[in-house]
């Protein structure tokens, strides 16, 4: 027996039985909203038990839906966590495991090219640059707001990398006020709450302790908006209503100023409100759920075919009167550390009761009594670690399908360097994807050479060379090998104008990793500065036969 379609018939037949006046005065198909807020941790809103953080559009919104106490994230990066939300499928299928260097594949189904695909008019209003459309998440949308000013990002107007949430719900009542007619799905995304943490007033004032604080709660009002505009055209009661994460905030936890880097629950675990259509009183589920699991719940409640690459599952059964008692293991990942660093990426399962992270040194945390991840028992509880290990490593081989689908995404590297502003600190220099994790560094071990990498890394970017170049000095003293290291060291030089200084670092890039293509190109570039003709054609023809799509290296 299909128990989803079952759930899902019995969920929505009891709508009508109830008497939802705006299910029965209406029966074409629910709209559908996604609010996707960034870098949002669960525990800094009110209807998750936070009494410092006011979000009453948010609780209001939870009040009368499902909220999910332990949903959780595959990878706490904001482009492949949105891929995971609106494929349905995990970074070993799509391929998009990182930030910027790969693209979704166009032939991957997305939610929106389904529902697209099933007479919804579809639309998208975006608050970064890192979702902007050529990363592909644009597919299936009729209209797809991004408008970021790729050429002004070559100068160094960051905050053009980045859109207020105020802005984004002016275009998103904008497109709604013309569209609320026809049956619609509509996705808003709100980045405010990412670092740098920068909230108007009066949040700024209000929260001046607490600039993340300030961002969630200046992000509350732009979604009490949406939800008012929806009210007021009756379409509230008809609208199947999502509102989540995309990845949690460390805040310093573990040693982690942000996210990205380590996948402890402090980023993968999120917030998740669903509110379905016909309304219903407030319900919690506790049950570990994934992100992946939301395009599949969608297309079931709306009686859609979910296609067969779809690797979530429908969250219906959970959120009905009998719950299905549905005990799971979620994958989580992040190599960030791998891609950029040439460290052990890290690969993590979790149950009910334990979260195993699968490193050099790994580790197994008891969630019920230590929810903080801080007491690592994998010396105690061997047994135990060895069945997670098992579990994580059918996971990877269910989730795994084949080559990976996604594209390379073909960006100028001056734009590689603005989106890497955005906090995403890494530069791709070859992963050293040979080599058995447990023959890299452990990124425990390496979380304040990565802080102050990340900390250099913002000095060059606002053009503070002097102290990026000092910071650099300390990270090379402690990974003297450090590709990320040497090759923003080299940025440096070429931009203080100590040419011979930059080609030193760039070559140095290129003997510890021979295929990174960005390097040669930035080698390229040194070689013309210092007149050497013949080397700066040789290293750009080099840059251009490792990346094709570097068309600055034709040039």
């Amino acid at each position: 027996m299909d128990f989803s379609r079952f759930f899902r018939s019995a969920l929505l037949a009891g709508f009508f039985a109830m008497g939802y006046a705006a299910l029965a005065a209406n029966p074409s198909s629910p709209n559908v909203v996604f609010i996707t807020i960034d870098t949002l941790r669960a525990d800094h809103l009110g209807c998750y038990g936070n009494k410092q953080v006011r979000t009453p559009n948010i609780n209001a919104l939870a009040a009368d839906s499902t909220r999910f106490e332990r949903a959780y994230t595959a990878v706490p990066v904001t482009l492949p966590s949105h891929t995971v939300i609106f494929t349905g499928t995990y970074p070993l299928l799509s391929g998009v495991h990182d930030f910027a260097a790969n693209k979704l594949n166009p032939t991957q189904a997305t939610l929106a090219s389904v529902l697209k695909d099933n007479g919804y008019a579809t639309a998208a209003v975006i608050g970064s640059a890192v979702l902007d459309s050529r990363f592909g998440l644009n597919h299936g949308f009729d209209f797809y707001y991004d408008h970021f000013d790729f050429n002004r990002l070559q100068e160094s107007n960051l905050d053009e990398m980045e859109r207020p949430g105020n802005v984004v719900a002016d275009v998103t009542l904008d497109w709604l006020s013309k569209n609320y007619q026809k049956k619609f799905f509509l996705w808003m995304h709100l980045y405010d709450p990412h670092y740098p943490y920068r909230p108007p007033a009066p949040y700024s004032k209000e929260y001046k302790d607490r600039p993340y604080d300030g961002e969630i709660a200046f992000a509350d009002a732009q979604v009490g908006r949406l939800i008012e505009f929806l009210k007021n055209k009756g379409l509230y009661q008809n609208t199947l209503i999502i509102l989540s994460g995309d990845h949690g905030e460390s805040l310093g936890e573990h040693g982690e100023k942000t996210h990205g880097f380590f996948i402890y629950n402090a980023t993968l675990h999120v917030p998740l409100i669903i509110h379905l259509p016909g309304g219903m009183h407030a319900k919690t589920v506790a049950n570990p759920v994934n992100l992946a699991d939301l395009m599949p719940t969608v297309l079931d409640a709306l009686n859609i075919q979910i296609p067969a690459q779809v690797q979530g599952q429908s969250l219906l059964p959970l959120m009905s009167p009998k719950k299905e008692d549905n005990a799971r293991s979620l994958y989580a990942e992040t190599f960030l550390p791998r891609l950029h660093f040439n460290w052990s990426e890290l690969r993590g399962v979790e149950t009910e009761t334990y979260h195993f992270i699968d490193a050099p040194k790994p580790e197994l945390y008891d969630l019920r009594k230590d929810s903080g991840e801080t007491h690592n028992l994998f010396a105690e509880k061997k047994a135990v670690a060895e069945e997670m290990r098992v579990r994580l490593a059918k996971l990877i081989q269910q989730y795994t399908a084949g080559q990976e689908l996604a594209e390379k995404t073909g960006l100028d590297p001056v734009l590689m360097e603005r989106l890497k502003s955005l906090g995403y600190a890494g530069f791709s220099g070859g992963s050293n994807s040979g080599a058995n994790i447990h023959a890299l560094p452990d990124p425990k071990d390496r979380i304040q050479t990565y802080e102050l990498f990340s900390d250099a890394m913002a000095d060059s970017q606002h053009g503070q060379y002097a102290s990026s170049i000092e910071k650099l000095n300390t990270v090379l003293k402690t990974d003297a090998d450090s590709v990320p290291g040497h090759y923003l060291q080299g940025l440096n030089y070429y931009r203080t104008r100590e040419v011979p200084k930059s080609v030193a670092e760039l070559e140095r890039v290129l003997q510890l990793s021979p295929d990174y293509a960005l390097a040669a190109f930035q080698l390229g570039l040194a070689y013309d500065r210092v007149s050497n003709w013949d080397r700066a054609i040789q290293t750009l023809r080099r840059a251009l036969e490792l990346d094709s799509t570097n068309f600055s290296a034709a040039y």
